[in-house]
């Protein structure tokens, strides 16, 4: 294969799938500006089948960077001061695609939110504060806990994006950076200029930019993007079936897309600048450029605003490879979830042996790159855990044509759903009665005996579905 490639990971942050391609995709349902992100789709390898397998940020972000289910990276809700007090947060030591890209030379960089750390009394004073939910979300990262990431130019979880600060290199915790510029523009101009200083190196590098838009606050959008979309109509700006028309849900949602669409053509804009800088720095290797995000977001559809439920606009992100002479244009009908990453950046770096034991996912990168065909029938496990404000615990899985999805409610046993994808592409009509559902119930339940997965509605997943154990 080469000398080994240098990687770009782009996560925009709560960028549903919906948003990106062309006219000639039936899933970018979003009229939204992405004239680079589309490009960059057409001439790069768009993943059809990438889903979140636990649409919430940090959730999915462990999983992404350590391919080890939540229940063994610590991460099993979102990082907070109040989930902090239950532990909750990525456990010491685990490796990461970063940590084996470094031990194999790579110069590893991190750029932008991060949402990993658990919380700290100090960090309420030196961070963003708390918020009016009561809780602590943003923290300092002590140099010691950034899991293979050397360069760092990075915060916990702020919602100030026309006004972000950083924690830069081997800052104090209470020497942070503070910064007048839109949080998209600043990242992408601190990863310009780390890609134009390693592009002379001896040394392949890895950097990962995390974009916070275009997750809310939805209206810290600079004016100029902003206006684009003021004058859009309702019909026009909703544009998928599930939504519920006249109803204040659907209302809402369409004050959140003018501006969620907004930030949508902003990253669209941040992203082109990087790509170019990429072109210009003529590193002399393959640069593998991933565009993709850490969930969607529902938009109204489903009568629902936000993410963390098991439905497509939630669970689809966008995921496309970039590097033409590497990686065939085109679209790509494998399944990749979220324990499927690292050890796919690990292949697609041409290290597939170097994968740590530990990692659960699966290794993606021979279809990707047309080295081998797509899986055969893969499937991703959909999470959820119970927290203290919704007691219901949730297991799915997710494979190309259908999803099962069955919801623990304490005291009121459990509720299954079945979608066909093919069929119902919206899921506008669950169907517990299919076929499938059993063949899918036996495969899910195989799949958290071999994980250890403690979830309380195993039993009830038997009971329900006379499935054998």
């Amino acid at each position: 294969m080469g000398a080994p490639p240098n990687l770009v990971i782009v996560m925009a942050d709560q960028l549903r799938a919906a948003a990106v391609g062309t006219a000639a995709d039936p899933a970018a349902t979003d009229p939204v500006a992405t004239p680079r992100l589309d490009r960059l789709a057409a001439t790069g390898c768009r993943v059809t089948h990438a889903v979140s397998s636990y649409p919430v940020c940090s959730p999915h972000r462990a999983m992404f960077l350590t391919g080890r289910p939540p229940a063994e990276n610590g991460v099993t809700l979102n990082v907070n001061s109040e989930t902090a007090a239950d532990g909750v947060g990525l456990r010491d030591g685990l490796p990461t695609w970063a940590s084996v890209l470094r031990d194999h030379g790579y110069r590893t960089g991190y750029v932008g939110k991060w949402h990993l750390e658990p919380p700290v009394a100090a960090d309420e004073h030196h961070g963003e504060g708390r918020r009016d939910d009561g809780k602590v979300w943003d923290a300092w990262s002590p140099p010691e806990r950034r899991f293979g990431f050397d360069f760092w130019h990075a915060y916990g979880a702020a919602d100030r994006h026309l006004a972000p600060h950083y924690w830069v290199g081997d800052a104090a915790r209470s020497e942070r950076l503070d910064v007048d510029r839109w949080s998209a523009e600043h990242e992408v101009d601190v990863a310009i200029d780390f890609v134009t200083r390693a592009a002379g190196a001896a040394e392949p590098f890895a950097l990962m930019v995390s974009l916070n838009p275009p997750h809310q606050p939805f209206d810290q959008v600079p004016e100029r993007y902003r206006a684009r979309y003021a004058a859009r109509a309702a019909d026009e700006l909703l544009a998928r079936p599930n939504v519920p028309r006249g109803t204040p849900v659907a209302d809402e949602a369409v004050a959140i897309a003018r501006d969620y669409f907004a930030a949508v053509t902003g990253v669209d804009d941040q992203v082109g600048r990087l790509v170019d800088a990429l072109a210009d720095a003529g590193t002399g290797r393959d640069t593998i450029v991933v565009l993709t995000s850490d969930h969607g977001m529902q938009l109204g559809s489903h009568g629902l605003l936000y993410k963390n439920v098991p439905y497509e606009e939630s669970m689809r992100v966008p995921l496309v490879l970039h590097c033409p002479g590497r990686i065939p244009a085109g679209p790509s009908s494998e399944l990749v979830g979220s324990l499927d990453v690292a050890p796919t950046l690990l292949g697609l770096a041409g290290l597939s042996a170097a994968v740590p034991a530990a990692m659960r996912g699966a290794d993606r990168s021979a279809a990707l790159t047309g080295r081998g065909a797509p899986t055969a029938d893969p499937a991703a496990v959909y999470y959820r855990y119970a927290s203290r404000s919704d007691p219901t615990a949730a297991r799915g899985l997710r494979t190309r044509n259908h999803k099962l999805v069955a919801t623990w409610h304490p005291g009121r046993d459990l509720a299954v759903d079945f979608y066909d994808l093919v069929a119902d592409p919206y899921e506008r009509s669950s169907d517990p009665g299919h076929p499938a559902v059993r063949v899918l119930a036996r495969r899910l339940l195989t799949r958290l005996a071999d994980d250890g997965d403690d979830w309380p509605g195993v039993a009830a997943l038997r009971r329900a579905l006379d499935v054998a154990a």
